[in-house]
Protein backbone atom coordinates (compact mmCIF):
# COMPACT_ATOMS: atom_id res chain seq x y z
CA UNK A 1 0.00 0.00 0.00
CA UNK A 2 1.29 3.26 -0.66
CA UNK A 3 1.83 5.77 2.26
CA UNK A 4 -1.18 7.15 4.22
CA UNK A 5 -0.31 10.52 3.51
CA UNK A 6 -0.71 9.97 -0.64
CA UNK A 7 -3.69 8.06 -0.67
CA UNK A 8 -7.39 8.62 -0.19
CA UNK A 9 -9.45 5.69 1.32
CA UNK A 10 -12.41 4.59 -0.14
CA UNK A 11 -13.67 1.46 1.89
CA UNK A 12 -12.61 -1.81 2.13
CA UNK A 13 -13.75 -5.08 0.74
CA UNK A 14 -11.01 -8.27 1.40
CA UNK A 15 -8.70 -5.11 1.76
CA UNK A 16 -8.72 -1.62 1.79
CA UNK A 17 -9.24 0.30 -1.31
CA UNK A 18 -7.26 3.34 -1.40
CA UNK A 19 -6.51 5.77 -4.65
CA UNK A 20 -3.04 6.60 -5.17
CA UNK A 21 -3.14 10.63 -5.47
CA UNK A 22 0.62 10.36 -7.85
CA UNK A 23 -2.72 8.46 -10.70
CA UNK A 24 -5.05 10.37 -9.55
CA UNK A 25 -4.84 12.69 -12.36
CA UNK A 26 -5.40 9.33 -14.85
CA UNK A 27 -9.08 9.79 -14.62
CA UNK A 28 -11.96 7.95 -13.14
CA UNK A 29 -15.72 6.99 -13.70
CA UNK A 30 -18.53 6.58 -11.30
CA UNK A 31 -21.13 4.77 -11.61
CA UNK A 32 -24.35 3.18 -10.84
CA UNK A 33 -28.24 3.30 -10.75
CA UNK A 34 -30.13 5.58 -8.76
CA UNK A 35 -30.55 5.34 -5.94
CA UNK A 36 -27.10 3.10 -5.12
CA UNK A 37 -24.51 5.71 -3.34
CA UNK A 38 -22.96 7.43 -6.69
CA UNK A 39 -23.22 10.64 -4.79
CA UNK A 40 -21.94 9.41 -1.46
CA UNK A 41 -18.75 7.94 -3.46
CA UNK A 42 -18.22 11.12 -5.27
CA UNK A 43 -18.47 13.21 -1.33
CA UNK A 44 -16.08 10.96 0.20
CA UNK A 45 -13.06 11.70 -2.94
CA UNK A 46 -14.05 14.82 -3.05
CA UNK A 47 -13.47 15.20 1.21
CA UNK A 48 -10.09 13.34 0.77
CA UNK A 49 -9.02 15.44 -2.30
CA UNK A 50 -9.37 18.09 0.00
CA UNK A 51 -7.56 17.11 2.97
CA UNK A 52 -4.70 15.92 0.99
CA UNK A 53 -4.23 19.85 -0.25
CA UNK A 54 -6.09 19.12 -4.26
CA UNK A 55 -8.90 21.64 -5.34
CA UNK A 56 -12.03 19.88 -5.93
CA UNK A 57 -14.76 21.37 -8.61
CA UNK A 58 -18.25 19.94 -8.80
CA UNK A 59 -21.73 20.27 -9.87
CA UNK A 60 -24.31 19.49 -7.89
CA UNK A 61 -27.23 18.56 -10.33
CA UNK A 62 -29.96 17.43 -7.46
CA UNK A 63 -28.77 20.07 -4.90
CA UNK A 64 -27.46 17.77 -1.98
CA UNK A 65 -23.66 18.09 -2.17
CA UNK A 66 -23.63 21.74 -0.64
CA UNK A 67 -23.94 19.47 2.97
CA UNK A 68 -19.97 19.15 2.04
CA UNK A 69 -19.69 22.74 3.42
CA UNK A 70 -20.64 21.92 7.17
CA UNK A 71 -19.93 18.79 9.49
CA UNK A 72 -22.40 15.71 9.26
CA UNK A 73 -24.26 14.07 12.15
CA UNK A 74 -23.78 10.71 14.24
CA UNK A 75 -26.09 8.87 12.85
CA UNK A 76 -26.42 5.19 13.50
CA UNK A 77 -25.62 3.96 10.01
CA UNK A 78 -23.09 5.85 9.37
CA UNK A 79 -20.99 4.74 12.58
CA UNK A 80 -22.28 1.11 12.11
CA UNK A 81 -20.81 1.65 8.42
CA UNK A 82 -17.30 3.08 9.99
CA UNK A 83 -17.21 0.65 12.30
CA UNK A 84 -17.56 -2.33 10.05
CA UNK A 85 -14.74 -1.14 7.27
CA UNK A 86 -12.63 -0.26 10.18
CA UNK A 87 -12.87 3.21 10.07
CA UNK A 88 -11.40 4.07 13.96
CA UNK A 89 -10.99 7.65 13.74
CA UNK A 90 -14.09 8.32 11.94
CA UNK A 91 -15.22 11.74 13.20
CA UNK A 92 -17.22 14.85 11.51
CA UNK A 93 -15.84 18.07 9.97
CA UNK A 94 -16.92 20.77 7.27
CA UNK A 95 -14.75 21.34 4.04
CA UNK A 96 -13.47 24.62 3.01
CA UNK A 97 -16.22 25.76 0.32
CA UNK A 98 -17.01 28.03 -2.38
CA UNK A 99 -20.43 28.11 -3.93
CA UNK A 100 -20.77 28.99 -7.84
CA UNK A 101 -23.40 29.30 -9.96
CA UNK A 102 -24.07 30.85 -13.59
CA UNK A 103 -27.50 32.61 -12.47
CA UNK A 104 -25.79 34.31 -9.59
CA UNK A 105 -28.43 33.22 -6.95
CA UNK A 106 -27.03 30.63 -5.12
CA UNK A 107 -23.69 31.00 -5.32
CA UNK A 108 -21.05 33.79 -7.05
CA UNK A 109 -21.31 34.46 -10.50
CA UNK A 110 -19.78 32.40 -12.70
CA UNK A 111 -18.93 34.27 -16.18
CA UNK A 112 -17.10 34.50 -19.51
CA UNK A 113 -16.87 36.39 -22.38
CA UNK A 114 -18.31 35.64 -25.54
CA UNK A 115 -15.11 35.71 -26.91
CA UNK A 116 -13.72 33.41 -24.34
CA UNK A 117 -16.34 30.89 -25.69
CA UNK A 118 -15.59 31.11 -28.66
CA UNK A 119 -17.80 30.47 -32.27
CA UNK A 120 -17.08 26.73 -31.93
CA UNK A 121 -18.85 26.47 -28.68
CA UNK A 122 -21.56 28.73 -29.34
CA UNK A 123 -22.59 27.11 -32.11
CA UNK A 124 -23.32 23.82 -30.01
CA UNK A 125 -24.74 26.46 -27.39
CA UNK A 126 -27.13 27.53 -29.84
CA UNK A 127 -27.29 24.73 -32.27
CA UNK A 128 -26.35 26.19 -35.37
CA UNK A 129 -26.23 24.39 -38.40
CA UNK A 130 -23.01 24.19 -40.96
CA UNK A 131 -23.78 27.69 -42.73
CA UNK A 132 -25.14 29.69 -39.63
CA UNK A 133 -21.93 28.51 -38.25
CA UNK A 134 -19.87 29.87 -41.04
CA UNK A 135 -21.98 33.49 -40.31
CA UNK A 136 -20.86 32.85 -36.51
CA UNK A 137 -17.15 32.71 -37.61
CA UNK A 138 -17.25 35.69 -39.50
CA UNK A 139 -18.49 37.84 -37.04
CA UNK A 140 -15.91 36.98 -34.86
CA UNK A 141 -13.47 37.31 -37.30
CA UNK A 142 -14.56 40.48 -38.56
CA UNK A 143 -14.67 41.46 -34.65
CA UNK A 144 -10.92 40.86 -34.37
CA UNK A 145 -10.13 42.46 -37.64
CA UNK A 146 -11.85 45.46 -36.51
CA UNK A 147 -10.78 45.83 -32.86
CA UNK A 148 -14.17 45.14 -31.48
CA UNK A 149 -14.70 43.69 -28.44
CA UNK A 150 -17.25 40.47 -27.79
CA UNK A 151 -17.99 39.78 -24.24
CA UNK A 152 -21.33 39.63 -23.95
CA UNK A 153 -24.39 38.80 -25.78
CA UNK A 154 -25.98 42.43 -27.10
CA UNK A 155 -22.22 42.59 -28.24
CA UNK A 156 -22.69 39.80 -30.45
CA UNK A 157 -26.25 40.72 -32.09
CA UNK A 158 -24.79 44.02 -32.04
CA UNK A 159 -21.88 42.66 -34.31
CA UNK A 160 -24.39 40.36 -36.33
CA UNK A 161 -26.34 43.36 -37.10
CA UNK A 162 -23.23 45.19 -38.51
CA UNK A 163 -22.48 41.92 -40.60
CA UNK A 164 -25.89 42.33 -42.00
CA UNK A 165 -25.99 45.52 -42.87
CA UNK A 166 -22.08 44.77 -44.69
CA UNK A 167 -23.40 41.29 -46.56
CA UNK A 168 -22.91 42.43 -49.73
CA UNK A 169 -19.03 43.84 -49.14
CA UNK A 170 -17.70 41.44 -46.93
CA UNK A 171 -18.82 38.26 -49.28
CA UNK A 172 -15.81 39.24 -51.38
CA UNK A 173 -13.44 38.71 -48.48
CA UNK A 174 -14.93 36.72 -45.62
CA UNK A 175 -17.09 34.36 -47.34
CA UNK A 176 -20.90 34.06 -48.17
CA UNK A 177 -23.19 35.86 -45.60
CA UNK A 178 -26.90 34.89 -45.60
CA UNK A 179 -29.28 37.61 -43.66
CA UNK A 180 -31.18 34.62 -43.47
CA UNK A 181 -28.79 32.67 -41.27
CA UNK A 182 -27.68 35.66 -39.29
CA UNK A 183 -32.14 36.44 -38.36
CA UNK A 184 -31.29 32.15 -37.81
CA UNK A 185 -28.67 33.26 -34.96
CA UNK A 186 -30.39 36.47 -33.43
CA UNK A 187 -33.38 33.91 -32.74
CA UNK A 188 -31.65 31.53 -31.59
CA UNK A 189 -29.47 34.13 -28.89
CA UNK A 190 -32.99 35.48 -27.63
CA UNK A 191 -33.77 31.78 -26.81
CA UNK A 192 -30.85 31.69 -25.08
CA UNK A 193 -31.14 34.98 -22.93
CA UNK A 194 -35.03 34.02 -22.17
CA UNK A 195 -33.28 30.81 -20.47
CA UNK A 196 -30.96 33.29 -18.24
CA UNK A 197 -27.94 32.61 -19.94
CA UNK A 198 -27.02 36.21 -20.75
CA UNK A 199 -26.01 36.36 -17.12
CA UNK A 200 -23.26 34.14 -17.89
CA UNK A 201 -21.16 36.40 -20.42
CA UNK A 202 -19.88 39.73 -19.05
CA UNK A 203 -17.36 40.90 -16.64
CA UNK A 204 -15.53 40.05 -14.54
CA UNK A 205 -14.87 36.52 -16.00
CA UNK A 206 -14.19 33.89 -13.79
CA UNK A 207 -10.01 33.51 -13.00
CA UNK A 208 -9.04 30.08 -12.92
CA UNK A 209 -6.74 30.38 -10.00
CA UNK A 210 -9.85 31.10 -7.77
CA UNK A 211 -10.96 27.50 -8.33
CA UNK A 212 -7.89 26.41 -6.98
CA UNK A 213 -7.23 28.06 -3.62
CA UNK A 214 -6.19 25.98 -0.33
CA UNK A 215 -7.32 27.34 2.99
CA UNK A 216 -4.73 28.06 5.76
CA UNK A 217 -4.69 24.50 6.48
CA UNK A 218 -3.63 23.57 3.72
CA UNK A 219 -6.71 22.09 2.18
CA UNK A 220 -7.71 22.06 -1.20
CA UNK A 221 -11.48 24.09 -1.54
CA UNK A 222 -14.63 22.14 -2.54
CA UNK A 223 -16.11 24.77 -5.48
CA UNK A 224 -19.69 23.63 -5.70
CA UNK A 225 -21.68 24.78 -8.50
CA UNK A 226 -25.48 24.75 -8.37
CA UNK A 227 -26.55 23.33 -11.58
CA UNK A 228 -29.99 21.84 -10.88
CA UNK A 229 -31.92 24.64 -12.18
CA UNK A 230 -28.48 24.72 -14.79
CA UNK A 231 -29.79 21.57 -15.79
CA UNK A 232 -33.18 22.25 -17.11
CA UNK A 233 -30.93 23.70 -20.08
CA UNK A 234 -28.60 20.92 -20.82
CA UNK A 235 -27.13 22.36 -23.56
CA UNK A 236 -25.72 25.03 -21.75
CA UNK A 237 -24.61 23.25 -18.72
CA UNK A 238 -22.22 20.80 -21.13
CA UNK A 239 -21.34 23.84 -23.02
CA UNK A 240 -20.40 25.75 -19.76
CA UNK A 241 -18.15 22.51 -18.39
CA UNK A 242 -16.27 22.08 -21.85
CA UNK A 243 -15.60 25.51 -21.83
CA UNK A 244 -14.30 25.52 -18.24
CA UNK A 245 -12.18 22.14 -18.94
CA UNK A 246 -11.13 23.73 -22.27
CA UNK A 247 -10.19 27.23 -20.60
CA UNK A 248 -7.74 24.93 -18.00
CA UNK A 249 -6.02 22.62 -21.20
CA UNK A 250 -4.88 25.94 -22.46
CA UNK A 251 -3.89 27.98 -19.03
CA UNK A 252 -2.46 25.17 -17.02
CA UNK A 253 1.40 24.47 -18.06
CA UNK A 254 2.37 20.92 -18.27
CA UNK A 255 3.59 19.38 -15.39
CA UNK A 256 3.64 16.09 -16.51
CA UNK A 257 2.51 13.13 -13.40
CA UNK A 258 2.87 14.69 -10.48
CA UNK A 259 2.67 13.82 -6.45
CA UNK A 260 -0.91 15.00 -6.37
CA UNK A 261 -3.36 16.60 -8.87
CA UNK A 262 -3.34 20.77 -9.20
CA UNK A 263 -7.13 20.11 -9.30
CA UNK A 264 -10.29 16.94 -9.97
CA UNK A 265 -12.74 17.73 -11.76
CA UNK A 266 -16.10 16.03 -11.11
CA UNK A 267 -18.87 15.87 -14.10
CA UNK A 268 -22.49 14.76 -12.87
CA UNK A 269 -25.54 13.92 -15.23
CA UNK A 270 -22.07 12.81 -17.74
CA UNK A 271 -24.57 11.96 -20.07
CA UNK A 272 -25.22 15.22 -20.87
CA UNK A 273 -22.12 16.15 -22.14
CA UNK A 274 -22.25 13.87 -25.22
CA UNK A 275 -25.90 13.17 -26.46
CA UNK A 276 -26.76 14.39 -29.26
CA UNK A 277 -22.95 16.08 -29.70
CA UNK A 278 -21.55 16.65 -32.95
CA UNK A 279 -18.68 14.51 -34.20
CA UNK A 280 -15.94 17.62 -33.78
CA UNK A 281 -17.24 18.21 -30.35
CA UNK A 282 -16.82 14.79 -29.48
CA UNK A 283 -13.42 15.22 -30.82
CA UNK A 284 -12.82 18.13 -28.45
CA UNK A 285 -13.94 16.53 -25.52
CA UNK A 286 -12.17 13.32 -26.33
CA UNK A 287 -8.56 15.60 -26.85
CA UNK A 288 -9.00 17.12 -23.80
CA UNK A 289 -9.79 14.65 -21.33
CA UNK A 290 -6.48 12.83 -23.03
CA UNK A 291 -4.30 15.92 -22.62
CA UNK A 292 -5.27 17.70 -19.87
CA UNK A 293 -3.77 14.74 -17.46
CA UNK A 294 -0.68 16.15 -18.52
CA UNK A 295 -1.59 19.30 -16.73
CA UNK A 296 -1.81 18.08 -13.70
CA UNK A 297 -5.86 17.59 -13.92
CA UNK A 298 -7.94 14.51 -13.08
CA UNK A 299 -11.43 14.55 -14.56
CA UNK A 300 -14.12 11.76 -13.14
CA UNK A 301 -17.16 11.56 -15.09
CA UNK A 302 -20.67 10.44 -12.95
CA UNK A 303 -23.30 8.40 -14.72
CA UNK A 304 -25.83 5.64 -14.45
CA UNK A 305 -24.44 3.53 -16.78
CA UNK A 306 -20.50 3.10 -18.45
CA UNK A 307 -22.43 3.13 -21.76
CA UNK A 308 -22.96 6.45 -21.46
CA UNK A 309 -19.87 7.21 -22.08
CA UNK A 310 -18.03 6.97 -25.65
CA UNK A 311 -15.89 4.39 -25.97
CA UNK A 312 -12.98 7.06 -26.61
CA UNK A 313 -13.55 8.72 -23.92
CA UNK A 314 -13.97 5.51 -21.14
CA UNK A 315 -10.68 4.21 -22.29
CA UNK A 316 -9.56 7.44 -20.58
CA UNK A 317 -10.64 6.80 -17.36
CA UNK A 318 -8.42 4.15 -15.21
CA UNK A 319 -10.01 4.74 -11.80
CA UNK A 320 -13.29 2.80 -11.44
CA UNK A 321 -16.17 2.82 -9.10
CA UNK A 322 -19.02 0.70 -10.24
CA UNK A 323 -22.29 0.86 -8.35
CA UNK A 324 -25.34 -1.64 -8.71
CA UNK A 325 -27.35 -1.80 -11.99
CA UNK A 326 -30.65 -3.18 -12.74
CA UNK A 327 -31.10 -6.15 -14.83
CA UNK A 328 -34.65 -6.63 -15.84
CA UNK A 329 -34.99 -6.04 -19.97
CA UNK A 330 -32.29 -7.61 -22.42
CA UNK A 331 -30.68 -4.34 -23.00
CA UNK A 332 -30.01 -3.83 -18.53
CA UNK A 333 -28.03 -7.47 -18.98
CA UNK A 334 -26.32 -6.35 -22.01
CA UNK A 335 -25.39 -3.22 -19.90
CA UNK A 336 -23.83 -5.11 -16.75
CA UNK A 337 -22.04 -7.63 -19.13
CA UNK A 338 -20.12 -5.04 -20.82
CA UNK A 339 -19.81 -3.39 -17.05
CA UNK A 340 -18.59 -6.14 -15.80
CA UNK A 341 -15.96 -7.08 -18.70
CA UNK A 342 -14.36 -3.51 -18.21
CA UNK A 343 -12.75 -5.10 -14.82
CA UNK A 344 -10.11 -7.09 -14.28
CA UNK A 345 -11.69 -10.65 -12.92
CA UNK A 346 -11.54 -11.20 -9.13
CA UNK A 347 -11.53 -15.24 -8.73
CA UNK A 348 -13.56 -15.31 -5.34
CA UNK A 349 -17.05 -13.38 -7.35
CA UNK A 350 -18.51 -13.37 -10.75
CA UNK A 351 -18.81 -9.46 -11.30
CA UNK A 352 -21.93 -9.67 -13.01
CA UNK A 353 -23.56 -11.28 -10.59
CA UNK A 354 -22.40 -8.61 -7.93
CA UNK A 355 -23.27 -5.63 -10.02
CA UNK A 356 -26.80 -6.60 -9.51
CA UNK A 357 -26.81 -8.07 -5.87
CA UNK A 358 -24.45 -5.03 -4.37
CA UNK A 359 -26.33 -2.58 -1.82
CA UNK A 360 -26.40 0.83 -1.38
CA UNK A 361 -23.25 1.85 -0.83
CA UNK A 362 -21.43 -0.93 -2.23
CA UNK A 363 -19.40 -0.90 -5.45
CA UNK A 364 -16.98 -2.39 -7.44
CA UNK A 365 -13.54 -1.16 -7.26
CA UNK A 366 -10.71 -1.27 -9.65
CA UNK A 367 -8.38 1.45 -8.85
CA UNK A 368 -4.92 1.84 -10.90
CA UNK A 369 -1.82 0.59 -9.07
CA UNK A 370 2.05 2.24 -8.90
CA UNK A 371 2.69 1.42 -12.43
CA UNK A 372 -0.39 2.42 -13.81
CA UNK A 373 -1.87 -1.42 -13.85
CA UNK A 374 -5.78 -1.56 -13.05
CA UNK A 375 -6.28 -3.95 -10.07
CA UNK A 376 -7.64 -6.83 -9.49
CA UNK A 377 -12.08 -5.50 -9.28
CA UNK A 378 -12.50 -5.48 -5.18
CA UNK A 379 -16.23 -5.64 -3.85
CA UNK A 380 -15.86 -3.12 -1.71
CA UNK A 381 -18.31 -1.17 1.01
CA UNK A 382 -17.64 2.87 0.64
CA UNK A 383 -16.85 4.43 3.91
CA UNK A 384 -18.71 7.40 5.54
CA UNK A 385 -18.92 10.97 4.69
CA UNK A 386 -17.41 13.31 7.79
CA UNK A 387 -19.86 16.06 5.44
CA UNK A 388 -23.60 16.75 5.85
CA UNK A 389 -25.51 13.98 3.38
CA UNK A 390 -27.90 16.25 1.77
CA UNK A 391 -28.47 19.85 1.09
CA UNK A 392 -28.01 23.14 3.14
CA UNK A 393 -30.53 25.78 4.15
CA UNK A 394 -31.10 28.84 2.50
CA UNK A 395 -29.46 30.67 5.90
CA UNK A 396 -26.63 28.04 6.19
CA UNK A 397 -25.79 28.86 2.38
CA UNK A 398 -25.62 32.66 2.99
CA UNK A 399 -23.59 32.13 6.05
CA UNK A 400 -21.15 30.37 3.90
CA UNK A 401 -21.10 32.97 0.96
CA UNK A 402 -20.43 35.71 3.45
CA UNK A 403 -17.19 34.72 4.63
CA UNK A 404 -16.23 33.94 1.12
CA UNK A 405 -13.53 36.59 0.21
CA UNK A 406 -14.46 36.07 -3.70
CA UNK A 407 -18.12 38.32 -3.01
CA UNK A 408 -16.35 41.37 -3.42
CA UNK A 409 -14.63 40.75 -6.78
CA UNK A 410 -17.95 38.26 -8.36
CA UNK A 411 -20.83 39.56 -7.07
CA UNK A 412 -21.29 42.77 -8.65
CA UNK A 413 -20.92 42.91 -12.18
CA UNK A 414 -19.24 45.19 -14.29
CA UNK A 415 -20.18 47.11 -17.55
CA UNK A 416 -17.41 49.07 -19.98
CA UNK A 417 -17.53 49.92 -23.55
CA UNK A 418 -17.27 46.99 -26.00
CA UNK A 419 -18.39 46.05 -29.29
CA UNK A 420 -21.90 47.56 -28.91
CA UNK A 421 -20.98 50.99 -27.49
CA UNK A 422 -18.64 51.40 -30.44
CA UNK A 423 -21.19 50.51 -33.06
CA UNK A 424 -23.61 52.66 -31.13
CA UNK A 425 -21.02 55.69 -30.96
CA UNK A 426 -20.18 55.03 -35.49
CA UNK A 427 -23.99 55.23 -35.93
CA UNK A 428 -24.51 58.01 -34.34
CA UNK A 429 -22.07 60.04 -35.37
CA UNK A 430 -22.81 58.36 -39.12
CA UNK A 431 -26.24 60.38 -37.97
CA UNK A 432 -25.10 63.40 -36.90
CA UNK A 433 -22.88 63.74 -40.55
CA UNK A 434 -25.84 63.07 -42.47
CA UNK A 435 -28.19 64.99 -40.79
CA UNK A 436 -29.76 67.95 -42.86
CA UNK A 437 -28.70 71.36 -43.04
CA UNK A 438 -30.24 74.52 -41.04
CA UNK A 439 -32.33 76.73 -42.97
CA UNK A 440 -30.13 78.85 -43.18
CA UNK A 441 -27.43 77.14 -44.13
CA UNK A 442 -29.46 75.46 -47.08
CA UNK A 443 -28.29 75.91 -50.82
CA UNK A 444 -30.17 78.70 -52.52
CA UNK A 445 -31.06 76.44 -55.53
CA UNK A 446 -32.91 73.15 -55.03
CA UNK A 447 -30.40 72.21 -58.54
CA UNK A 448 -27.60 71.85 -56.14
CA UNK A 449 -29.30 69.13 -54.02
CA UNK A 450 -27.73 65.59 -54.31
CA UNK A 451 -28.65 61.84 -54.08
CA UNK A 452 -27.27 59.85 -51.31
CA UNK A 453 -24.18 58.03 -52.65
CA UNK A 454 -24.20 54.07 -52.51
CA UNK A 455 -21.75 54.70 -49.35
CA UNK A 456 -23.61 56.99 -47.43
CA UNK A 457 -27.01 55.29 -47.92
CA UNK A 458 -25.49 51.99 -46.58
CA UNK A 459 -24.53 54.00 -43.20
CA UNK A 460 -27.50 55.73 -43.11
CA UNK A 461 -29.09 51.86 -42.86
CA UNK A 462 -26.32 50.54 -40.58
CA UNK A 463 -27.11 53.29 -38.40
CA UNK A 464 -31.07 52.96 -38.18
CA UNK A 465 -30.65 49.36 -37.69
CA UNK A 466 -28.02 49.48 -34.66
CA UNK A 467 -30.25 51.87 -33.20
CA UNK A 468 -33.18 49.59 -33.70
CA UNK A 469 -30.72 46.49 -31.72
CA UNK A 470 -29.76 49.46 -28.94
CA UNK A 471 -33.36 50.35 -27.93
CA UNK A 472 -34.37 46.68 -28.17
CA UNK A 473 -31.57 45.46 -25.96
CA UNK A 474 -31.81 48.83 -23.68
CA UNK A 475 -35.96 48.20 -23.26
CA UNK A 476 -34.67 44.39 -22.56
CA UNK A 477 -32.51 45.77 -19.27
CA UNK A 478 -29.46 43.55 -20.99
CA UNK A 479 -26.29 44.63 -19.41
CA UNK A 480 -23.08 43.54 -20.74
CA UNK A 481 -19.66 43.77 -19.57
CA UNK A 482 -16.67 44.20 -20.95
CA UNK A 483 -13.23 42.01 -19.45
CA UNK A 484 -10.61 44.03 -17.62
CA UNK A 485 -7.51 44.46 -19.85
Amino acid sequence: MAEESQVIFIGRGEEPRVLDLRLANRHGLIAGATGTGKTVTLQILAEGFSAQGVPVFMADVKGDLAGVAVAGEAKSFLLERARKIGLEDYGFAANPTTFWDLFGVQGHPVRTTISEMGPLLLSRLLDLNEVQSGVLDIAFKLADDEGLLLLDLKDLRAMLSFVAERASELSTSYGQISKASVGAIQRALLRLEQQGAEQFFGEPALDLRDMMRLDDRGRGYLNVLAADKLIENPRLYATFLLWLLSELFEELPEVGDPDKPKLVFFFDEAHLLFDDAPKALLDKVTQVVRLIRSKGVGVYFVTQNPRDIPEEVLAQLGNRIQHALRAYTPSERKAVSAAAASFRPNPRFDSAEAITQMGVGEALVSILGPKGVPSVVERTLIRPPASRLGPLTAAERQAVLAQSPLGARYDLAIDRDSAFEVLKHRAAEAARAEAPLPPSSRPSSARTSRRQSPTEALINSLARSIGTQIGRALLRGVLGTVRKL
